[in-house]
């Protein structure tokens, strides 16, 4: 069996589970169908080791290996949610914290282009191969401290962070373009809130979207 024959063969199989997903993120208050049509066709499988594939369409984190976790779908879908304008505008987007891939290829096809920043190489390269995998090319890669963000592409019309920060990060404001929308979970452990920014001409308006928990956002490479 060839990849992509693979790849359409389980997807095929677990539709009733990614059914079922869907409908439970719809109940959560996932409004957005471009966002839940992703989360429907995204072979999230694909993203965690195969031990952990029968456990993938569940609504929960799992770990990926090098401490650190792929995001529940909801969360996934929240973040989605709360970065995409409603008008539908192609956005360029700043995303730290590449981690396994699956934010990257959930948002990628909703966006236009996707400049993702990743600390750990080894994650950094299998992501890189799994979205090529999936045909997804509008995505560029860097290791790098996710605090600095990637200054030589901004301003960024989105910046989406994977990683809890114990404040704002200046550099990330800073590459934000004016009507952009930073979403980053803040605050130490046991108290991280789910956080959208709002560059405006003269300010930064902040809209707390609820309690999330998310692995460290460290600094450095």
């Amino acid at each position: 069996m060839d990849r992509q024959s693979g790849i359409r063969g389980i997807g095929m199989t677990s539709a009733r589970t990614r059914d079922r997903l869907v409908a439970r993120l719809a109940e959560q208050g996932i409004r957005d169908p471009r966002v839940l049509e992703r989360i429907r066709n995204v072979p999230r499988h694909l993203f965690v080791d195969e031990a952990l594939a029968s456990r993938a369409y569940e609504d929960t984190a799992l770990p990926i290996g090098l401490g650190q976790t792929i995001s529940q779908p909801y969360i996934v879908a929240r973040m989605t949610e709360a970065l995409l304008t409603d008008d539908g505008k192609a956005l360029r987007v700043l995303e730290i914290g590449t981690g396994c891939g699956y934010q990257t290829a959930v948002l990628a096809p909703l966006v236009k282009e996707i400049f993702t920043v990743e600390r750990i190489p080894e994650l950094l390269g299998k992501s890189r191969q799994r979205l090529r995998d999936l045909d997804i090319y509008n995505v560029r890669f860097r290791r790098g401290d996710g605090w600095e963000g990637w200054h030589k592409y901004a301003p960024y019309d989105g910046i989406l962070v994977a990683a809890a920060a114990s404040e704002l990060p200046p550099k990330l404001l800073e590459q934000l373009a004016v009507g952009g929308r930073l979403v980053i979970p803040v605050g130490p452990p046991g108290h991280q809130r789910l956080t959208r920014v709002t560059r405006q001409a003269e300010r930064f308006e902040q809209e707390s979207l609820g309690l999330v928990s998310f692995v460290p956002l460290v600094a450095g490479r």
